[in-house]
């Protein structure tokens, strides 16, 4: 597949900041991303379909690099992952951070090493644990104290696990109330507020079959300022402290997770990548020369920031309704394919493309075709007036948690995810089928 010509300005244009910096504009309306014209890729592939630019999260992979020289970096699987994604990911040098049998056996099918794979999880179950024992995780993350012996059990004679503890540091840090995970009273990790923490670092340095690496912690989601890290690392490097003091043992691994803000609307703040890179080495270089600590190697955790931007959903518009003072765009996909709006109140900024409009611009809500009045995709967009049946919408900042958290409701079946990369497009995910369905209903 190949674009239209490009004859226009190219995507430093404030109303295409937040798009890749492949995007182009075409004439008439269009725009190209990765070299290919998005109305070209709703006609070949049909919609709803998410356009994914291989360049973009192999630049953003490169960026964090170069960014953390000397630190481990591990894309988050769970923002969205698939067969293509892992092998980017690996060949730009990244570790992976998988939460699942399933996540952890994909990657490693598409050819990731699993030494370079690190488990997470709140609620590991018995395959999780089997499958990352059995392919050879380089370290599992425990994060509650029942996990400690269920690892050692199933830890052959005379082989070790390499691990590390969650630690809720108490920090209040994320974009939303259901993604702030960095204080005491919700489900993941051990606090050393209440000595939870420390009662498993010691349970677990008495397990032979464990070998403990060091601390992990992750405190939200959407984060835009350097200011929370710095605080959670001064208590994660106390701890390490304690943990020396206590058990004479100095670990050698810090894992800062990640949660790191992107703009999904022009003017929106994100987070500044080279500023946290500095002043969290920095902070970590005097607080463990405060503490007479060897610095221990620093690990992070992206998924957002490295795929969201890259990511973009193109949805058919299928009905205009006006009523009750409100204009609804109805399109044929919705919560389905991105239950973000509805869990979290995510804002989004849809754009007409595939055809030029010369009417003014009205706000309207774009929403789903789904049976819930609570199908929204964008409450408060600016569209043109005269938008219509027919016409196509691009929604920018698409990558991250929208396909990765889809679900099957009303039967409508998830959107295919077409790669796009210098003027070709070709299928990553196909799109789910009807004979899907029926395949996995084998009731009468």
């Amino acid at each position: 597949m190949t674009t239209e010509t490009v004859t226009e300005v190219a995507a430093g244009a404030a109303d295409l900041s937040v798009w890749p910096a492949s995007t182009r504009r075409l004439p008439h309306g269009g725009l190209a991303v990765g070299g290919v014209s998005l109305a070209e890729v709703a006609e070949r592939f049909a919609t709803p379909v998410y356009v994914l630019d291989e360049g973009e999260v192999r630049e953003r992979c490169r960026i964090y690099r170069d960014a953390f020289p000397d630190a481990d970096v591990l894309y988050a699987a769970k923002a969205f992952l698939s067969r293509g994604m892992a092998r980017w990911v690996r060949e730009e040098g990244l570790g992976l951070d998988v939460c699942s049998a399933g996540e952890l056996e994909l990657a490693v099918t598409a050819g990731f090493p699993p030494e370079r794979v690190v488990l997470h999880g709140n609620a590991k179950s018995p395959r999780d644990l089997e499958t990352a024992l059995r392919l050879g995780v380089g370290r599992i993350v425990i994060d509650g104290p029942s996990e400690i012996v269920r690892i050692a059990a199933a830890v052959a004679p005379g082989e070790r696990q390499k691990v590390m503890v969650r630690v809720v540091p108490g920090v209040s840090a994320g974009g939303h109330d259901k993604i702030r995970t960095g204080t005491d009273g919700q489900k993941f990790g051990l606090s050393p507020t209440d000595g939870s923490a420390q009662h498993a670092l010691a349970r677990i340095l008495d397990q032979p079959g464990l070998e403990l690496t060091g601390l992990h912690c992750h405190i939200g989601s959407q984060i835009t300022e350097v200011k929370p890290y710095l605080v959670a690392l001064r208590r994660m490097v106390g701890l390490m402290a304690r943990v020396r003091d206590a058990h004479g043992v100095v670990l050698p691994e810090l894992d800062m997770g990640g949660g790191h803000g992107i703009a999904y609307r022009p003017g929106e703040p994100s987070l500044d990548l080279t500023a946290l890179a500095r002043r969290l080495r920095a902070e970590l270089v005097e607080g463990c020369a405060a503490a007479r600590l060897t610095v221990p190697r620093l690990a992070v955790e992206p998924g957002r920031a490295v795929v969201g931007p890259a990511g973009i959903a193109l949805y058919r518009v299928l009905a205009v309704k006006d009523t009750g003072g409100k204009v609804f765009v109805a399109v044929d996909g919705g919560m389905g394919d991105n239950p973000r709006p509805a869990l979290y109140g995510a804002r989004y900024a849809p754009r007409l493309v595939g055809r030029r409009s010369t009417a003014g611009i009205r706000a309207v809500t774009v929403v789903g075709r789904h049976c819930e009045a609570g199908d929204v995709l964008a409450a408060d967009a600016e569209l043109p007036g005269d938008i219509r049946p027919g016409d196509l919408l691009a929604v920018p900042v698409a990558g991250a948690y929208q396909l990765s958290m889809a679900s099957g409701y009303n039967l409508v079946g998830r959107p295919a995810v077409v790669a796009v990369h210098d003027g070709t497009a070709r299928v990553l995910v196909r799109r789910e089928t009807l004979d899907d369905f029926r395949g996995r209903d084998i009731g009468e």
